[in-house]
C-alpha cells in the first residue's frame, strides 16, 4: 500500500490546479495608470509532434499571443518571446483570466519591464492536461512546446531567434512542464521561471482516507477503465479533478497495444503494479534532475516560487535544495499567498520583470 500512496500523491499534487472554480479567484494587480494596449491575436498551430496520438486529442492546437505595444509601431525592431505554460484542468484561454492577461502584461511594461512578446500555447487534453510529457497516447506535448511552437512564432513574429532571447515559465502543471522542458532543452530557452509546480515527485503525501478506502478507489477506477468504450466515454464519465488520474496514465504509463484507452493504470486489484509506478516515478524532475546538471548550468537565470499555504511547497523546496547544491545560480521565493491567489500578482510583478532583466533585447548578446 505505500507504492499505492507513492502514486496517489503524484496525482493529488495537481488537486489544487484542477479545480477550474478556483483558477480564476486570483488577487489581481490594480490597473496600471498610463499603461499603453498589447496587441492579442488568437492563432491555431499544428503540432506535428501531435500528429497521429491515440487519443485523439487535437493536433491544431490555440495559441494566444501578446505583442508589445510598440511592435506595430516599429516595424524593424524584434522581440525576445517568453512562453507561458498553463495549469491541469485550464487552457490557454483559462489561462488569460487566471493571470488576467493582457492587463497585467500591459502592467509589467508600463512599470518598466522592457517589451517582449508572450505567448500561451493550449494543451489541454481530453482528460483534461497534457502533463507536457512525450506519450504516443496524448502526443508529444513536449516537443510540441519547445519544437512546433517556437518554430512557429519565430517564422510568424519578429523574434530574436535565440535561445537566450526565450524565456519558459509555468504554473502548477504548467511548472511541472517548465521544469521538464526546461531541464532537457537549453539550446531552446535561456531563462527558466517556475510557478508552484506540482508533480516534482512521487512522494508529496497521499491519498485521503484509510488503506482500503484507497484500494476501494483503485477498484472502482479499475473498472471504469474496463468498461469505457473510447477516452471521450472514460472522460464524460470522470469530469473536473476525477480525470487526473487518467491524465497521468496516459502521459506517463501509455501502452499502444492496450486499446481503446492505451494507457496501463497503476494497479490491478487495487494492488500497485511496480513496473508501472516505477514508469510514474521516472517522470518525476526530482527524480530526474541530476540527469541534467549539465543542461541547467547553462541557463543565464532560473526563479521558482511558491505560496506559503500551497502543499507544493515541499517538493518545491526540495527541487531549489538540489539545485543550490549543485552550485547552479538559482532564487528561490515561498511568498504570502495560495495556490492561486497570487499568479496574476506574481506575473506582471515577477514574472515579466525577471525575464526584462535576465533575456536578450538584441540580436548580437549571447
Amino acid at each position: 500500500m505505500k507504492m499505492m500512496k507513492l502514486f496517489l500523491a503524484c496525482v493529488v499534487a495537481i488537486t489544487p490546479a484542477a479545480q477550474s472554480s478556483a483558477q480564476v479567484q486570483t488577487n489581481v494587480p490594480e490597473v496600471v495608470s498610463g499603461a499603453k494596449p498589447v496587441a492579442v491575436e488568437h492563432i491555431k498551430i499544428h503540432g506535428t509532434a501531435l500528429e497521429g496520438n491515440l487519443e485523439g486529442d487535437a493536433v491544431d492546437r490555440e495559441v494566444i499571443v501578446f505583442l508589445p505595444p510598440s511592435y506595430q509601431k516599429d516595424k524593424k525592431r524584434r522581440y525576445p518571446v517568453v512562453y507561458a505554460l498553463h495549469g491541469y484542468s485550464i487552457g490557454a484561454e483559462q489561462w488569460t483570466h487566471e493571470i488576467h492577461v493582457p492587463q497585467t502584461v500591459e502592467g509589467a511594461f508600463a512599470l518598466g519591464s522592457q517589451e517582449m512578446i508572450v505567448v500561451l500555447p493550449d494543451s489541454k487534453t481530453v482528460y483534461n492536461g497534457s502533463m507536457y510529457s512525450s506519450s504516443v497516447t496524448t502526443g508529444d506535448f513536449e516537443k510540441f512546446i519547445w519544437h512546433d511552437v517556437v518554430s512557429y512564432i519565430d517564422a510568424h513574429y519578429r523574434t530574436i531567434p535565440d535561445r537566450t532571447s526565450r524565456g519558459l515559465v509555468g504554473h502548477s502543471m504548467g511548472g511541472y512542464g517548465a521544469s521538464r522542458i526546461g531541464m532537457k532543452h537549453p539550446d531552446v530557452f535561456g531563462a527558466l521561471y517556475i510557478m508552484s509546480p506540482c508533480c516534482m515527485s512521487s512522494m508529496i503525501g497521499g491519498g485521503p482516507g484509510t488503506a482500503d478506502q484507497i484500494k476501494e478507489r483503485a477498484i472502482a477506477s479499475e473498472k471504469k477503465v474496463a468498461t469505457a468504450k473510447s477516452p471521450a466515454d472514460l472522460a464524460a464519465q470522470s469530469p473536473g479533478f476525477a480525470a487526473a488520474q487518467y491524465a497521468t496514465a496516459a502521459a506517463w504509463a501509455p501502452n499502444p497495444k492496450n486499446p481503446p484507452l492505451y494507457f496501463d493504470l497503476p494497479t490491478k486489484d487495487g494492488v500497485p503494479q511496480p513496473e508501472i509506478v516505477a514508469r510514474y516515478t521516472a517522470n518525476s524532475p526530482l527524480a530526474f534532475v541530476d540527469q541534467y546538471i549539465g543542461n541547467l548550468k547553462q541557463y543565464r537565470a532560473i526563479s521558482m516560487d511558491v505560496g506559503d499555504q500551497d502543499g507544493l511547497r515541499f517538493d518545491a523546496t526540495k527541487l531549489h535544495t538540489i539545485l543550490d547544491n549543485y552550485g547552479i545560480a538559482n532564487s528561490f521565493e515561498i511568498y504570502a499567498g495560495t495556490h492561486v491567489s497570487a499568479v496574476a500578482d506574481r506575473f506582471q510583478n515577477h514574472v515579466l520583470p525577471f525575464f526584462s532583466k535576465n533575456l536578450c533585447f538584441t540580436a548580437d548578446c549571447r
